[in-house]
């Protein structure tokens, strides 16, 4: 996104540094469809967005900001010289003083795109005055609506364009993202609690519009002046456990049908030479990976700007390393870097992290004159183009003389300019993007593969389950998606696997699960793992879930099949090394891991309570699936 990024560094005299994200760009003519072209609501596909129909959706979007807040920090808040690029947004987003809702819309068409990022501030919400009146003189229909009343209209003029819209937190306050600025975390200037009921509120509100279509969580989580955020330390900081946390809870209280949007984290560390600085993006997720309650409804994000680099803060001066930005690296090392930082995700198929990941935020001026990031511009759309990604434009709109990243910038009188009308060096590069083959129509269904992680407690994924109460009081527990079975499990880590490959749902629709925590269910003559205590299903039920206390294995969790199970099984150990069929992506990190085969099912958890040896889950009873 446009914007200038400053990290305050106590190591470097206590003042702010900078990593911006600026952005703006261009798109090829596109006529707008006569009647809508996809079905809402979306889901996913292995690395494909999907809408209703099973037909890919490919987010080609931009970034229409302003309702984040566009003052900078410092002098009179009244004062445009005071806001980014002169631009005061009241609050609302942008343009809206200068053009007319349904010109804005009718550009938006002829940019070609058909999906719109639109970011908001957790302040934006609770604000109850009126926006000046100069703030929506273009549409006076506006006049005495507060942020969020103008904020409706907006959504609602874009969802009646049949454009899809995203919904995403940018800024805790309405101020100008993103540094130092109380913005850094979600909880930067709220507390967690206040933040996921903001997002209950926001997908609610919207519900009954299914053009509304996804949540995206917060905008480049980074450090502040004393902290780092994380994936998966289980602190006030997380922000794997945070998104976690809103998006259950959006999936459950406010909106089952919305695509949860996940960015990576953007900022860790002290950006000078020798000390440890980075920007992390999605690489975490290769062990780590989200399992919401929904299973087809994740989406992972990034943002990459030629000025930026992978441990480059972005900032000249003071904040600035010796490490290459973006723009510095050759085309094959950037590619590199798209590969390792990001786009792994989709490109990996079949692993417990492949999900579709979305640029939702990437630009360079049109006034830009630098070779370095000119060839930058270039290379990066052609890697979009050639790996048909999903991206979103910063920014959408602006005003003429003050953003010349701004796909549409406009003049007091609402005169356009934009790439469309004027010669602007960035067309070819947007033009390849928007042009460039690309998959369309209906997609397969794949098979899903999710992990579960009870690292720092409970990581029950089932809404079904999650019905029935506390299944082990006390212990760590944790269960599948529904729709999904557990098919491999850590030895020591509580991690599991689960899938729905072969059989797709397997389970019964009016079945209750049960509790195994005693070998009540091993038959005379079928000890499949002797001298072990065997937590095994009924027969006809299959494995959904398990529970730990510490690292000793607690109880099995088991479901009732919609059809008969076969019978013949066999033992998978794996007390002493993996033992996997194949590789969904490493789900217990340092630990060994056991897997039954794609057209098993587990049936039961063997562990030991012998002095010397771990208490955790060494062998897995995996049988056939009845086809």
């Amino acid at each position: 996104m446009t914007k200038l990024v400053r990290y305050l560094t106590l190591l470097v005299l206590g003042v702010s540094l900078l990593y911006p994200s600026t952005g703006a760009a261009s798109a090829a003519p596109a006529a707008p469809a006569a009647e809508s072209t996809w079905q809402p609501p979306l889901s996913t596909r292995g690395r494909y967005i999907v809408d209703a129909n099973g037909n890919r959706f490919r987010l080609k979007s931009a970034n229409w900001d302003g309702a984040q807040g566009s003052w900078t920090g410092s002098g009179s808040a009244a004062d445009s010289a005071n806001h980014h690029a002169g631009q005061n947004s009241y609050g609302i987003p942008l343009g809206l003083d200068r053009v007319p809702l349904a010109q804005l819309m009718a550009d938006f068409h002829e940019l070609g795109i058909n999906s719109i990022r639109l970011p908001f501030s957790n302040a934006m919400i609770h604000d109850t005055a009126a926006v000046p009146d100069a703030a929506v003189a273009a549409n006076p229909q506006l006049r005495g609506r507060t942020p969020l009343g103008v904020f409706d209209a907006v959504v609602s003029a874009l969802t009646s364009a049949d454009f899809a819209v995203i919904l995403n937190n940018h800024t805790n306050t309405s101020r100008w993202c993103c540094g130092v600025d109380g913005n850094e975390r979600w909880n930067s200037s709220q507390p967690t609690g206040q933040w996921a009921d903001d997002w209950v509120f926001m997908a609610r509100r919207y519900a009954a519009d299914p053009r509304v279509v996804g949540a995206d969580l917060y905008n480049e989580v980074r450090r502040d002046v004393w902290d780092d955020p994380n994936w998966g330390t289980g602190d006030a900081h997380d922000w794997y456990a945070a998104a976690q946390l809103a998006a259950d809870r959006i999936l459950t209280e406010a909106n089952p049908n919305l695509l949860i949007v996940v960015e990576g984290i953007n900022w860790t560390g002290i950006p000078v030479d020798g000390f440890a600085h980075g920007r992390p993006l999605l690489t975490p997720a290769r062990t780590l990976s989200h399992t919401l309650v929904a299973t087809h409804k994740l989406v992972y994000s990034a943002h990459f700007y030629g000025y930026t680099g992978p441990h480059h803060s972005g900032a000249t001066g003071i904040g600035e390393t010796s490490d290459p930005r973006y723009q510095d690296l050759s085309r094959d090392d950037l590619f590199q870097a798209l590969y390792d930082e990001a786009f792994f995700v989709a490109q990996d198929s079949g692993k417990h992290y492949t999900a579709p990941v979305w640029i939702s935020e990437f630009g360079i001026g049109a006034g830009e004159t630098g070779s370095a990031a000119r060839t930058w511009f270039g290379n990066i759309t052609d890697y979009f183009a050639d790996h048909d990604a999903d991206f979103a434009y910063w920014p959408l709109v602006g005003w003429q003389g003050h953003d010349d990243w701004a796909l549409l910038r406009y003049d007091t009188d609402g005169t356009r300019h934009c790439l469309l009308d004027d010669s602007d060096w960035r067309a070819t590069g947007w033009q390849r993007l928007m042009s460039a083959a690309s998959l369309s129509g209906p997609v397969a269904p794949v098979p899903a593969w999710q992990m579960l992680a009870t690292d720092h407690g409970d990581y029950v994924q089932s809404v079904r389950v999650r019905a029935t109460g506390d299944w082990d009081s006390g212990a760590s527990k944790a269960a599948c998606p529904d729709g999904l079975r557990l098919i491999g499990l850590g030895h020591t880590s509580g991690r599991g696997l689960c899938t729905d490959i072969t059989a797709g749902n397997l389970r019964a629709t009016d079945g209750a699960q049960t509790v195994v925590t005693d070998e009540r269910n091993v038959p005379q003559g079928g000890d499949w793992a002797s001298g072990y205590t065997k937590l095994q299903c009924a027969q006809g039920q299959f494995l959904i879930g398990y529970s730990h206390r510490g690292v000793r294995t607690s109880a099995a969790l088991c479901a009732p099949a919609a059809t008969a199970l076969a019978g013949a099984g066999r033992t998978v150990w794996f007390d002493r090394s993996d033992n996997r069929p194949g590789d969904a992506g490493d789900f217990a990190v340092g630990d060994y891991k056991g897997q039954c085969a794609d057209d098993e099912y587990a049936a039961g958890i063997a562990y030991t309570t012998r002095i010397g040896s771990s208490p955790g889950p060494a062998a897995l009873l995996c049988r056939k699936l009845a086809l």
